[in-house]
C-alpha cells in the first residue's frame, strides 16, 4: 500500500504541472480571470470533453471565439441574432441545437439560481460522501421546463448510474486546488473530500491495473468503488489522483 501511493503521489506531482494545461480541455477556462468566465468556459469544454484531444481544444476554442471570448457577458447579454451563429457549431454529437439550449439555459443558472457553484452545491445533503447529489441537482436545474431530448443525454445523471466523468472533471477544476495551479479552486461550497474521481477508459484501465479498482464497467458504482480506494491513500483530496491515472494512461500507455 505504502508503495502504491508513493507511485500515484509521484505520478501526481509528475503531471499536474502548467505543461500539462496545454494539452488539456483545462487550458480553455485558464484562458480567463474572471470567475463567472472561468466557470463558464469550463463547463462547456467540459461538456465536449470526448474524442480526439486536439479535436475538443479546435472546437472548444471555436466556441470561445463565437461567444465573443467574454462567455459570462454572452450568456447575460446574447440576443438572437447573437445566437444564431452558435446554429453552426458541432462537436461529435454536440450540435447548434444543444449549443444554445445551454447558453439559454446558463443565462437562467446565473440570473435565478444564483450561479453555478450554487447550482451544484445546494444540491448537497448532510452526509454525503461523494457530488452525486450535487450533480443530479444541477441537472434538474439545466433541464427544467422545455428542453430538447436529444440534448439529455449531454448532461449525466450519476443517480441513473452514469459515470458523469466530464461532470467530475469540471467539479475538480472548479473546486479542488494546490500550489502547482491546473485546477482552480474556485468553489468553497464544495469539499474536495467528497469530489469523485474521473473515470473514463484511460483511467479506468490503469486503476484496474493497479489494484485500484475490480469493477469492469465504467459506472457510477466503479467511480465509488476507485474514489474509496483512493480516499486510504489520501482522505482530503483524493481526486489529485486523477492526474496520476490518467497521466499513466495517456502520455505512458500503462
Amino acid at each position: 500500500m505504502d508503495d502504491l501511493k508513493g507511485f500515484l503521489e509521484e505520478k501526481y506531482r509528475e503531471y499536474n504541472r502548467n505543461w500539462f494545461i496545454d494539452s488539456d480541455p483545462v487550458s480553455i477556462p485558464h484562458l480567463f480571470t474572471k470567475k463567472e468566465d472561468i466557470e463558464i468556459a469550463g463547463f462547456l469544454a467540459a461538456t465536449i470533453a470526448w474524442g480526439n484531444r486536439k479535436s475538443i481544444l479546435t472546437n472548444a476554442n471555436r466556441l470561445m471565439q463565437l461567444m465573443d471570448n467574454a462567455p459570462h457577458d454572452f450568456v447575460l447579454n446574447a440576443a438572437a441574432a447573437d445566437l444564431k451563429p452558435l446554429n453552426s457549431f458541432v462537436h461529435r454529437t454536440f450540435n447548434g441545437i444543444d449549443t444554445i439550449y445551454f447558453i439559454k439555459t446558463l443565462n437562467t443558472i446565473y440570473k435565478k439560481h444564483g450561479g453555478m457553484e450554487r447550482a451544484f452545491s445546494a444540491g448537497i445533503k448532510k452526509g454525503d460522501a461523494d457530488v452525486a447529489n450535487a450533480i443530479a441537482h444541477f441537472r434538474a436545474l439545466f433541464f427544467t421546463g422545455n428542453y430538447p431530448e436529444r440534448t439529455l443525454k449531454h448532461v449525466s445523471n450519476p443517480l441513473s448510474g452514469s459515470s458523469s466523468k466530464r461532470l467530475c472533471m469540471y467539479l475538480r477544476w472548479m473546486v479542488r486546488s494546490d500550489e502547482f495551479g491546473v485546477d482552480f479552486g474556485l468553489w468553497k461550497g464544495i469539499s474536495p473530500a467528497t469530489l469523485s474521481c474521473p473515470l473514463d477508459v484511460h483511467s479506468g484501465n490503469v486503476a484496474r491495473k493497479l489494484g485500484l479498482l475490480a469493477r469492469n464497467q465504467n459506472d457510477w458504482r466503479a467511480v465509488t468503488e476507485l474514489t474509496n480506494k483512493l480516499k486510504e491513500y489520501d482522505p482530503a483530496d483524493p481526486v489529485k489522483y486523477d492526474f496520476a491515472l490518467f497521466g499513466l494512461g495517456v502520455f505512458e500507455k500503462f
